[in-house]
């Protein structure tokens, strides 16, 4: 069992494998059929079979690894057709010489005294290397477009691969920068609340470094995530800032891509809370069948331009990120509204994820 997984696995193997037992057959059609008449069939007559049969492989091999590739693929007919026409001559010159020393130089005996002129056979013979001429080259377009598509799909994963990648590498930064912004600000404050925070700092830290360097990961441990961080914030938050969140998860081993709602929320953050005007916070996460919507809705409150820390460039990662991951399956929009500024994704996950 294993020997035919790693066949399949393998396309360059399977492909062999597949003409191999191709030509099998073939060459075993005279034993498995034998004869109209229900004769036994001779030793000379399989081995006239066997010859006439070896010419037909070798043009098919010869087309199919070398000639096509080298002279059709790179547009130069011309090469391509004259040597075609010299391996014909070859093969059907070999092939017959070596016919006529099993059966004799004077063409094929029919009977009742009735010969096939050698000079038809050849005719016959090239008909039958320019049909197989013409298939070696359509399988081996086909094999090439395959090659071709396989590799291009290879690289594309490995570039959307590296750019997912170098997302990540720009959101950690970004997101620890903020946070230690917090942190420092909490010490001046309370000391023992800046502790609890810096041990809450790690607890997703270790998330990021080690859980998140995953493809796909459980919902609940992203929603687990978030909920950290977002204990973490109202640690510092004003009395005069309304923060609600409301969490609904119904499947939490459901995987999904980490570090999907930390961008929208951080915003949320960074642009809803005021020092000393009324704020306000409300975070909706909903995950029910194959859908996830996440909402956030916050007051509005922009940074200067010289703040460098409202710079935004979660939202624009995070779509960036959907793009690569979900194309198709998502929906993202966001924007401010008098006062308020919404967020709004919603995720269609497929069970195999």
């Amino acid at each position: 069992m294993s020997q035919i997984q790693t066949i399949t696995s393998n396309p360059r193997r399977l492909e062999k494998f597949v003409h191999a037992i191709i030509w099998i057959v073939l060459f075993l059609v005279p034993v498995l059929f034998g004869r109209r008449d229900s004769e036994t069939l001779s030793l000379h007559e399989y081995l006239r079979f066997f010859i006439l049969m070896s010419g037909t492989l070798v043009v098919f091999y010869v087309n199919y690894g070398y000639l096509v590739k080298r002279f059709l693929f790179t547009r130069r007919f011309w090469l391509y057709l004259f040597s075609n026409l010299l391996l014909f001559a070859v093969a059907i010159v070999v092939s017959r010489l070596l016919v006529n020393l099993i059966q004799g130089p004077e063409g094929v005996f029919l009977g009742r005294g009735f010969r096939i002129p050698v000079h038809f056979l050849m005719f016959g013979d090239a008909v039958k290397y320019a049909f197989i001429t013409i298939l070696s080259i359509a399988l081996k377009a086909t094999s090439s477009w395959y090659q071709i598509d396989t590799e291009r799909k290879e690289l594309e994963k490995q570039r959307s691969e590296a750019e997912l990648q170098n997302l990540k590498n720009q959101l950690n930064p970004h997101f620890l920068f903020n946070t230690l912004n917090n942190i420092y600000s909490l010490i001046a404050i309370n000391g023992e609340q800046a502790q609890e925070s810096v041990h809450k700092l790690s607890r997703l830290l270790r998330y990021m470094l080690y859980d998140s360097a995953h493809a796909f990961v459980p919902l609940g441990k992203d929603i687990d995530f978030v909920r950290d961080y977002v204990e973490l914030m109202r640690i510092r938050m004003p009395e005069h800032v309304d923060l609600k969140t409301e969490i609904e998860i119904e499947q939490p081993g459901v995987l999904i891509a980490p570090l999907l709602f930390i961008s929208p929320v951080e915003n949320a953050f960074k642009h809803g809370v005021s020092n000393s005007k009324p704020s306000f916070i409300h975070i909706e996460i909903i995950a029910s069948g194959k859908q996830i919507k996440c909402l956030i809705r916050n007051s509005f409150f922009p940074k200067d331009e010289e703040d460098n820390s409202g710079s935004g460039i979660g939202l624009v990662n995070l779509k960036k990120r959907l793009d690569l991951l979900y194309p198709g399956n998502y929906e993202l929009t966001y924007g401010q509204s008098d006062e308020t500024y919404h967020c709004e994704l919603i995720l269609r996950i497929k069970n195999e994820n």
